[in-house]
């Protein structure tokens, strides 16, 4: 019987994470939180795609039923809630977790600074502001509507306009569309609705480095909030690291019993 593995997805390096892991004959069990994101996979016998938003007992449940038997976690740099969950559940449990976190990108343009900080600042009062940063965040930029002229890009799905609705974005002022967005897109979004500020975050991808760069050449004051801080128990930002980690396991897994939950 194959070992199974909980890769926390729905990012784009879970996409080649999940062919490696297959790659070692491992079953793999990626978890994302829309159904969208399962289209990120492939199909394959030893894949199996699972869209939950985890609370610790959930959690719990899908590695005893699953059979977990170690855990990769390719989630986005922000989503430290999962990572969280994921690290203190492994640890109580005894299982294997590998941390794959992207290398940040340099800050080269703009003001690098936290949620907290940007929210009590006056940085965006009388602004014409793009958020880039998914719709969890919106509802902490709703007290600025008055301040500001607030628009957001959000991902074409119900829950995410519902949610940017629900922080008073107008629907005038949301684009919905799935990363990645291309230079051309983003320099005439930026045009079209005369764009002074943009708030992203310091997520390690080209499309960072594409703001950088039209910031620089549209004068656009670019704000980029940084990764929170964490810890890992292990991490590793290459394909060497998962490999490494994947023989590893495959070497316990041929030595040891079962896991007991």
């Amino acid at each position: 019987m194959a070992c199974s593995l909980w890769l926390i997805g729905g990012t784009q390096e879970s996409r080649w994470i999940a062919e490696c892991i297959l790659g070692y004959g491992i079953r793999c069990w990626v978890t994302v939180t829309t159904p969208e994101a399962c289209q990120l996979y492939a199909p394959h016998p030893l894949l199996h795609c699972h869209v939950e938003r985890f609370a610790p007992q959930g959690a719990r449940e899908f590695i005893r039923q699953c059979s977990i038997q170690a855990v990769v976690d390719a989630s986005h740099p922000f989503a430290v809630e999962i990572s969280t969950l994921a690290m203190t559940i492994s640890a109580e449990l005894g299982l294997p977790y590998l941390r794959f976190e992207r290398p940040a990108s340099p800050c080269t343009t703009g003001l690098a600074t936290d949620l907290p900080s940007l929210l009590r600042s006056n940085l965006l009062v009388g602004e014409r502001v793009l958020l880039t940063l998914g719709v969890k965040h919106l509802a902490a930029f709703a007290p600025l509507h008055s301040q500001a002229t607030l628009f957001a890009r959000i991902l074409p799905t119900v829950t995410a306009l519902e949610a940017a609705l629900a922080a008073g974005f107008d629907r005038q002022r949301l684009v919905a569309i799935f990363p990645p967005v291309s230079r051309e897109l983003e320099r005439a979004l930026w045009q079209q609705w005369q764009i002074t500020t943009v708030v992203t975050k310091a997520s390690g991808t080209e499309s960072e480095q594409i703001k950088q760069t039209l910031a620089h050449e549209l004068q656009v004051k670019l704000i980029t909030l940084q990764r929170p801080p964490m810890v890992y128990p292990r991490q590793t930002s290459d394909r060497a690291g998962i490999e490494a980690f994947l023989a590893e396991l495959l070497t316990q897994s041929d030595r040891s019993p079962p896991p007991d939950y």
